[in-house]
């Protein structure tokens, strides 16, 4: 199969590691208090002093690995994990879905990034604002404090939204004004999607939404349609691997019509995207023109010494038959010189029942050796066949012994088979010269009107398609229990049971069925039979070969496109564009992935999770439920300005999606204005940041004292947290 190179996406073995930015020299925050940001993303965790500009980023996971050379205790995090295959069973995340349980993993990577930043004091001495979970369990929320104060001695803590803080980053008020911007933000994150209403600057959490439907579950609901669109898969494919590159999906505006329109092959092959895995190509040895000589020789005396082993094995049987046969005419000569009974005996005792077994043995062994010989000598072994004789047939019983009477008895049936042979011959050579004459008249005919011969059999061929196609459309209709078909074998098997045939009273007691006697009852069983065959569809296919063939043959607008099996295949092409097949050695065709329909329906899953089997609503549905809370006037707010935010939001095609989903729920003349955040992936760390560096900041977080006092549990009401309202 032939695929466009500009299609094919290689699949990377590793996913390559993010940048990081260059590290500043610690000595520049030493005791100046610069607050440390930390996203704490179920995917990556990036950290950093607030006065950079770009964090530092890591895969949020860890793992102890002991060193095999220096059998020493590691501990690797992030992309240090794939360095070492033996680690990646070790493999632990401070999350567990889009809750934060982990804490001992929490704790090794917030070592990594303490020291990483270069931290080299006893304690963390920088206030701190993390990002946190929307909703965020209050248990979960104890441990994080508990750590973070406990542990690294920080002497002040600020909980944030990441979704709230990447509209904050966005719309970052002027010198000296307070947040006031409105909107709707969506944070699509790794385990779920959130929508949070924003007014005047402050997040409405009371009215706060969350579907549990994200990235991680889009992949694994594409590996799963994976799995089932190839079963046998030659290599493993893992969650990883199907998030290696979102611009492989696509969000279309409305799934529907997409649906219909993939129906033409064409429209379904031009939308596919080919993931190409890696393969190892068989090793071919090649071998140069000496060695193959020299293969070829040694082939060629090993068959003249097999020849020659075979013609030695042929002579020693020849031999044994030839004596074996002269043996046995010796034993033939004894007959006469034996009285009655010796001789039955010594007949018993070389295993022959009477005299006529032996007369045929010797004559088939006289037969075998004399063709033998002929062959050996290259002499021709085509003899004319002698018509068998049936001496005792015509000899009345009264003459005959016991011996006789079985002798005619055999030449009977010999003869009745004889006879059977002749006449199937002649029944054979009467058919033959019957298609002879048929194709005679045929060929005449077509000689002289080729046009309406072959129309002739177009149609012959047009009624034998039309029977195949039927058949077909009875089995399907039998299928299905609601269909006419369907219901009249209900009926038929209905009146089988009533069969009058049998009384009800021999029924009940085991009477004989008597179903079968007549042919008409099997007429009655292909019909109630779905599973049953058809005698004539062998027949029809076979028939409507032989006339494609003929039409192949010598009607030249006749093409391998107008046969049954071209058709046919024309009905199937919308199959082989699913999944189209490569040849049986094509290593690298059997390792490619095609995605068409599947780019399309993990990304409407986020508007439609029932399709992949998760029982919630949809992001439309979500929207509609949140607004429906607000006047007319705060929704115009709102959706003026529908924020996206987080990494899946990058999916192609989104913002036309979220139009066509919000337009039918909105007055026609309410205006709509989606925009995507600048940076999807940061600006939640860079909004935290901003906000790190303002006065606002020191008065909205927990510090030591606090905790000591109130708990982990305890945070502080601010328009960018889980509890907003006013501070306390």
């Amino acid at each position: 199969m032939e695929v466009d190179p500009q299609n094919i996406a290689f699949l990377p073995v590793y996913p390559l590691p993010a940048p990081h930015p260059p590290a500043e020299p610690y000595h520049v925050h030493r005791d100046a208090h610069t607050p440390l940001v930390i996203d704490n993303g179920s995917t990556n965790l990036r950290w950093g002093f607030a006065t950079s500009d770009a964090p530092f980023t890591g895969l949020s996971a860890v793992a102890k690995y002991k060193e095999r050379r220096t059998n020493k205790p590691l501990l690797l995090f992030g992309e240090a994990i794939d360095a070492e295959s033996g680690a990646k069973s070790q493999t632990r995340t401070p999350w567990e879905g889009d809750v934060l349980l982990n804490f001992d993993a929490l704790e090794n990577a917030l070592d990594y990034a303490f020291v990483h930043l270069g931290i080299d004091t006893p304690t963390v001495d920088h206030p701190v604002i993390m990002s946190e979970r929307l909703c965020t369990p209050l248990h979960s929320r104890a441990l994080t404090s508990e750590l973070i104060f406990e542990l690294y001695s920080v002497p002040k803590l600020t909980f944030s939204v990441d979704g709230v803080m990447s509209f904050y980053q966005n719309h970052l008020p002027t010198t000296n004004s307070p947040f006031t911007s409105d909107g709707l933000a969506l944070s699509f994150n790794t385990n779920s999607t959130s929508v949070i209403p924003i007014l005047n600057g402050k997040g409405i959490m009371s009215h706060v939404q969350r579907i549990p439907w994200g990235a991680a579950q889009s992949s694994e609901y594409l590996l799963k349609l994976i799995q089932l669109k190839y079963p046998t898969f030659p290599t493993r494919v893992t969650n990883l691997q199907t998030n290696v590159k979102a611009s492989l999906y696509y969000c279309y505006f409305y799934y529907p019509s997409l649906l219909k329109s993939l129906k033409d092959p064409l429209n379904l092959r031009a939308s596919e995207q080919i993931i190409q895995f890696p393969y190892i190509l068989p090793v071919q040895e090649e071998k140069t023109e000496e060695e193959l000589a020299r293969i070829a020789e040694k082939r060629k005396e090993q068959g003249k010494k097999l020849q020659e082993i075979a013609a030695k094995n042929r002579q020693e049987k020849l031999v044994q038959k030839e004596n074996d046969l002269q043996y046995l005419l010796n034993l033939r000569d004894e007959r006469g010189t034996e009285s009655k009974r010796d001789w039955a005996n010594k007949l018993q005792n070389e295993g022959f029942d009477n005299d006529a077994a032996l007369d045929d043995t010797i004559k088939k062994l006289d037969a075998h050796v004399k063709r033998a010989r002929k062959k050996e000598a290259g002499e021709s072994i085509d003899e004319p066949m002698e018509d068998p004789t049936f001496p005792l047939v015509d000899v009345p019983d009264e003459e005959l012994d016991e011996e006789g009477l079985k002798e005619k008895k055999k030449q009977k049936l010999m003869k009745a088979g004889f006879e059977a042979r002749l006449r199937a011959r002649k029944e054979k050579e009467r058919e033959r010269e019957e298609r002879e004459r048929e194709a005679r008249l045929e060929q005449e005919e077509r000689e002289q009107d080729l046009e309406g011969w072959s129309n002739k059999l177009r149609g012959q061929q047009e009624t034998l398609m039309s029977k195949i196609k039927e058949r077909s459309r009875r089995k399907n209709a039998l299928s299905d229990r609601k269909s006419a078909a369907a219901q009249a074998r209900m009926k038929n098997i209905a009146n089988l049971a009533a069969d009058d045939r049998v009384p009800k009273k021999k029924r009940k007691g085991g009477g004989e069925d008597m179903f079968g006697a007549d042919d008409a009852d099997w007429q009655i069983y292909r019909k109630i039979n779905i599973a049953a065959p058809s005698s004539d569809e062998e027949d029809d296919l076979t028939q409507l070969q032989a006339i494609e063939q003929k039409l192949l043959d010598h009607d030249p607008s006749f093409t391998h496109l107008h046969t049954h099996a071209s058709i046919t295949s024309q009905k199937s092409a919308l199959v082989s564009a699913f999944r189209p097949a490569y040849e049986e050695g094509d290593v690298q065709g059997h390792t490619r992935i095609h995605l068409n329909t599947e780019r399309y329906r993990v990304t409407e899953a986020y508007f439609s999770p029932s399709m992949a089997g998760v029982d919630t609503a949809g992001l439309g549905e979500v929207i509609q439920n949140i607004l429906a809370r607000f006047s007319e006037a705060e929704k115009g707010r709102l959706v003026s300005n529908v924020f996206l935010s987080g990494g899946p939001s990058q999916l192609p095609g989104l913002v036309p999606r979220l139009q066509n989903a919000l337009r039918p729920i909105l007055d026609p003349d309410m205006h709509i204005n989606i925009v995507r955040a600048v940076d999807p992936s940061l600006d939640a760390w860079k909004g935290m940041a901003a906000y790190a560096k303002t006065a606002e900041f020191d008065v909205n977080g927990v510090s030591k004292a606090e905790y000591d006092e109130w708990g982990g549990e305890r945070v502080k009401r601010w328009w960018g947290g889980n509890r907003t309202g006013s501070s306390g």
